[in-house]
């Protein structure tokens, strides 16, 4: 099940901006008779998705608004409400637009090298992380960050049709974040994520001689109008990459290390090794 802050029903909570903005996407569809399907056709989108933006479940990404207006009769009542959204709260500045991006992607692949990925973690493995966090975070700032975290957390099992390939390197199971009882937690929900038919799970073993991600984490995804964007995160700074020359060295460097690591199967198996040695 996927695990959310969630208001009554289950749904996942959303700002006032985000249902106001949804309400004049719908104002404007229903204006121009056309249903969600209707609308997705013309914009590029599935009327799920559509729906999610009119229910103010799903923060727009910027090729929406812009189709959405040309569609919706060039008023620029779309653009001017999306300059008032609230971005989601709990996630860093630099990080937004790629948590955006992220809710309409067609594929996503990740590699890490210093924790397991925010979209695989347990709420006890990221609370650790929270709470080692410099200078200290307080109780609210730790919950808003948790909320976030696993509301894009829901996007594997919500989005069946999004390819999510991850490479995580075996020391960050190694390294007990949390001690040995959160880490066996942590490798027990990425091994359950493995078994989705949309998430591929690799583990770079601790001994590799030849390894092309030594510069740091990788971050890919592609839009469903084929774009594609990069991410890079370091110390309280995140680099969004647009430049499809780097890019295109991001691509090949993880292309490597997808046939570096270790297989699907022998990940799994390893992870299996790992927790049941904790």
């Amino acid at each position: 099940m996927c695990a959310m802050g969630t208001g009554n029903g289950g749904e996942p909570e959303s700002s006032v901006s985000l249902r106001q903005f949804g309400a004049v996407v719908q104002a404007l569809r229903e204006y121009h008779g056309l249903s969600r399907e209707e609308l997705g056709d013309l914009v590029g989108y599935s009327k799920h998705t559509v729906a999610s933006i009119e229910l103010g479940r799903r923060m727009p990404d910027p090729d929406f608004v812009e189709a959405a207006e040309e569609a919706l009769g060039n008023t620029g009542a779309l653009r001017k409400a999306a300059a008032f959204l609230e971005r989601e709260p709990g996630l860093a500045s630099w990080f937004r637009r790629w948590a955006a991006l992220e809710q309409t992607a067609i594929h996503l692949f990740n590699y890490e090298c210093r924790m397991v990925p925010g979209l695989l973690q347990t709420e006890a493995y990221a609370r650790q992380l929270f709470a080692d966090e410099l200078p200290p975070l307080d109780d609210q700032q730790i919950g808003a960050s948790w909320a976030a975290r696993a509301k894009r957390q829901c996007l594997l099992r919500e989005r069946p049709n999004t390819a999510f390939n991850f490479i995580i390197e075996e020391h960050a199971f190694l390294r007990q974040t949390g001690g040995a009882e959160v880490t066996r937690e942590v490798i027990g929900h990425v091994l359950e994520a493995a078994q989705l038919r949309n998430v591929q799970i690799q583990v770079m073993p601790l001994v590799q001689q030849s390894h092309a991600g030594l510069h740091g984490p990788i971050a890919l995804l592609e839009t469903p109008k084929h774009k594609w964007f990069a991410y890079s995160e370091g110390q309280e700074s995140g680099q969004f990459i647009a430049d499809l020359n780097v890019i295109s060295v991001l691509q090949s460097r993880y292309a490597s290390m997808r046939s570096q690591a270790l297989t699907i199967r022998d990940s799994v198996s390893l992870l299996q090794r790992i927790q049941g040695d904790l």
